[in-house]
């Protein structure tokens, strides 16, 4: 599970994946986990919602992987699948807000050979890990192109209405990292990476439970707590902090940051994505370096 290289050694997996196994992997990585079981379950839970968004996935993580080769990025990194999560992302909210318009598919073609770039040069230049940000700063520039391009947006469906289900908003939490807002696929979600890491799979939901809970706290709405809105950046931002180091704080810490961060982007005009997450866990990670600094503490696993 080496998304982003934050794995501790004994953590990482440098198995020898066959080269047409690595958009999957790619896929799995959008998780921290480098196998490409977990990426063909997130992709028949994407598929059981939306086949065109799993289209989108499927092509986004494709067209990273074939730049890393083209562009003959390290090959060990190439069949990790570090180049393929930004990129399958990126297809992924896309096909989510947009219809699977011609020029929608060109931008995801695009986006995701940018992300890719962006992915090996921040990994070289940024002395932290950069999560998602690739994915996040393509897509806010993809996604004001199809605006300007006049591209018809996705209409979603009803919100859920009702009593608060807290179990099912926990797993459409899981659900929505990848911008799907259903039980099953959460589900599918939660077994795909139990099948790598167990560890990880409970995270994802402490995060999601957790980032519920806080969202409850700050009243918000209920909608938007029962669709997962406040729990995929929280699962995230837990499965980050306890790969990042062993510890029980640095991921709880970083579930409850996430919450009011997520909360700002509504009021500034961006889409939220996944920066929530990424801009919680820097935050961790510099108080974290911080206080190693000033007390004089062993430095943390990752090695930036």
């Amino acid at each position: 599970m080496t998304a982003d290289s934050i794995a501790v050694p004994d953590q990482q997996s440098k198995k020898n994946v066959p080269p047409w196994l690595a958009p999957l992997t790619g896929l799995g990585q959008i998780m921290f986990q480098d196998s490409a079981w977990t990426g063909a379950f997130f992709l028949t839970g994407i598929a059981i919602v939306s086949p065109v968004t799993a289209a989108g996935a499927a092509l986004g993580a494709l067209v990273g992987t074939l730049a890393a080769m083209l562009l003959k990025y390290d090959e060990q990194e190439i069949r990790d699948g570090i180049y393929g999560f930004n990129a399958s992302l990126v297809g992924i909210a896309m096909i989510a807000r947009y219809q699977p318009h011609v020029l929608t598919f060109l931008l995801i073609i695009v986006g995701a050979g940018v992300s890719t770039m962006l992915t090996r040069e921040m990994r070289r230049r940024v002395p932290f890990p950069t999560y998602t940000t690739p994915f996040i700063v393509t897509t806010w520039v993809a996604l004001f192109m199809a605006q300007e391009f006049s591209i018809p947006p996705v209409v979603h469906p009803t919100e859920p209405e009702g009593t608060l289900d807290i179990a099912a908003a926990v797993v459409r939490g899981v659900s929505e990292v990848m911008f799907q807002a259903n039980v099953l696929t959460g589900i599918l979600f939660i077994v795909g990476i139990a099948l790598r890491s167990w560890r990880g799979a409970v995270w994802a939901l402490v995060g999601s439970l957790m980032g519920l809970m806080t969202g409850l706290s700050h009243a918000a709405p209920e909608p938007n707590l029962s669709l997962g809105i406040y729990g995929y950046n929280a699962a995230l931002a837990a499965m980050a902090m306890a790969l990042y180091r062993r510890s029980v704080t640095l991921p709880l810490f970083a579930v409850i940051l996430s919450v009011p961060v997520t909360e700002i982007f509504p009021v500034i005009g961006l889409p939220t994505l996944t920066a929530p997450f990424v801009i919680a866990c820097w935050a961790v990670i510099g108080m974290d370096k911080l206080d190693r600094k000033l007390y004089g503490a062993q430095s943390p696993a990752y090695p930036g």
